[in-house]
């Protein structure tokens, strides 16, 4: 039937996307409301019943705030690491046991006909992780809230069809912005959040055959800009020889409304 990948909502106010093959369907993290988020799935002809999962990477707010809510009420099982589930504590609610489930950095598991691979990523939470899915032969990934670019990080993004990456900042605009230095610092260190650079010089080091489509998302609305972000990334992969529309398609991630969706 086909692979779908689209990222629902994307940045600093909450992220969430949905990776399908049509007979299986799950969500990469849930940090918009319960309602938005079933705004969202029903403009993709979906129901929030459809939804057989929800894998989370880690317990900042933008990324669960409509976990509890969303497993209550449709009885969907959330899976995440045992860090993260003690990360998540009562923060958004209680879960019925039956849908609490535990991942593994480097241990594939199965949904459906889905196989989902949790890999670890630096981040200031007790133990983040970022995903790969694979399904017919496809492979679809959601890495953002990297510090910096591992080599984990590196083998696990090359050879997907899809990827989401994040480019949160630009590095001039956080400098010179309005944030407090320890926040500054904290964005910039290894623990924090990938540049616009970063982000194009991961893609340009990792960019294989397979890669066909990337988002470029978890942009911080006052330290970023999507054109900037766009261009920053596409003149790093042209330098390195990589023709943006020709060999790869580059997109943004959408911050409040679902991105286009991609079908392989």
């Amino acid at each position: 039937m086909g692979v779908k990948f689209c990222p629902l909502v994307s940045g600093s106010s909450g992220n969430s996307t949905y990776i399908s093959n049509g007979n299986t369907h799950i969500l990469i993290d849930a940090g918009i409301s319960c309602k938005q988020l079933t705004e969202h799935i029903r403009q993709l002809d979906l129901a929030p019943e459809d939804i057989d999962a929800l894998f989370i990477t880690h317990e900042h707010v933008d990324h669960i705030k409509g976990a509890g809510v969303l497993s209550r009420k449709y009885n969907i099982p959330v899976y995440a690491t045992p860090g993260t589930w003690q990360g998540i504590g009562s923060t958004v609610g209680d879960f019925s046991p039956e849908n609490v489930r535990y991942v593994y950095p480097d241990r594939m598991m199965v949904v459906g006909d889905l196989c989902v691979k949790p890999f670890a990523i630096p981040h200031d939470t007790i133990e983040p992780v970022a995903y790969s899915v694979f399904t017919e032969n496809r492979k679809l990934t959601v890495a953002t809230d990297i510090g910096h670019v591992t080599e984990c990080i590196k083998e696990n993004i090359y050879d997907s069809d899809v990827l989401l990456l994040e480019a949160n900042h630009d590095v001039d605009m956080l400098k010179n912005g309005s944030y407090p230095w320890p926040l500054k610092k904290r964005i910039l260190g290894e623990r924090g959040h990938i540049s616009n650079v970063a982000a194009g010089d991961a893609l340009s080091e990792i960019m294989s055959g397979t890669l066909k489509y990337v988002f470029l998302g978890h942009l911080s609305k006052e330290n970023n800009e999507p054109h900037l972000a766009y261009e920053t990334v596409g003149k790093i992969l042209e330098h390195n020889r990589i023709k943006v529309g020709t060999y790869l398609q580059l997109d943004m991630a959408s911050r409040y409304t679902n991105s286009m969706t991609v079908e392989l």
